[in-house]
């Protein structure tokens, strides 16, 4: 298995890819803003070939490259349908703030074929079989991928991509539209928590992490695992 990637221009949103392994088709997570010229050059680099872009959620910077990545190649763009209308206008999903700040400065196309996720669902991509857990919290639509790492350079059973749902030592912010810290804490309770020590965490910010990692000293997985109803300081990273 390949997996690679590289942080954006903006908010370091990371963009990865992928595959079975070098030479065949991969997916695209993640997109963002900034990310075409370095994207073009990994797949050069690893001769792979997308065969879909996959969306852990809607917000823009994670967003913002997918018509062109998809428009360029003729293929599908998945989004949990919680988040689907932020593809076709990303200021669903911001602050007024943020959307102050972009003020129409960052040119958005919507992509022309959408698939929605389901949770629980099973996707046969690239010859990889991904998993889809929704979880929301960050937005209403965020969800985890996972698959499993057999032949990665991790010695792990399995890979998370998580997407803004959990970083090492924080968790995705929930004060933008769509976003809930109680809806977050249920999400981090019944899909982060059950899966095993091992797993390799891909977030959507910042370094890769454990489960393990995690489980011992996030404070918002602490929480949730003491079950004592105490709340950390609401989260701030992400979009």
């Amino acid at each position: 298995m390949l997996v690679a990637g590289f942080p954006a221009d903006a908010f370091g949103t990371n963009c990865y890819v992928v595959a079975a392994a070098p030479g065949e088709q991969c997916v695209v997570v993640d997109p963002g803003i900034g990310v075409l010229d370095r994207l073009d050059a990994l797949l050069a680099e690893h001769r792979l070939h997308p065969a879909a872009v996959l969306l852990t959620h809607g917000h823009l910077d994670h967003t913002f490259s997918v018509a062109p990545v998809c428009g360029a190649r003729g293929i599908t763009a998945y989004v949990h349908p919680g988040d689907r209308e932020m593809l076709a206008d990303p200021t669903k999903g911001l602050s007024a703030d943020l959307t102050a700040l972009f003020g129409g400065r960052l040119p958005y196309t919507e992509p022309e074929d959408v698939a929605e996720l389901a949770d629980g669902a099973t996707l046969s991509l690239a010859g990889l079989e991904i998993t889809v857990d929704h979880a929301p919290g960050h937005t209403g639509g965020s969800v985890l991928f996972r698959l499993p790492a057999t032949g990665s350079s991790w010695e792990a059973d399995q890979l998370c991509l998580s997407g803004d749902v959990l970083f090492a030592g924080s968790i995705g912010r929930t004060d933008l539209p769509g976003g809930s810290l109680p809806t977050m804490m249920t999400s981090l309770r019944d899909k982060i928590l059950p899966l095993a020590d091992d797993t390799v965490v891909l977030p959507g910010h910042g370094p890769a992490t454990t489960i393990g990692r995690e489980r011992a000293t996030n404070p918002y997985l602490r929480e949730v695992a003491a079950d004592r109803g105490a709340r950390p300081a609401a989260p701030t990273r992400g979009l």
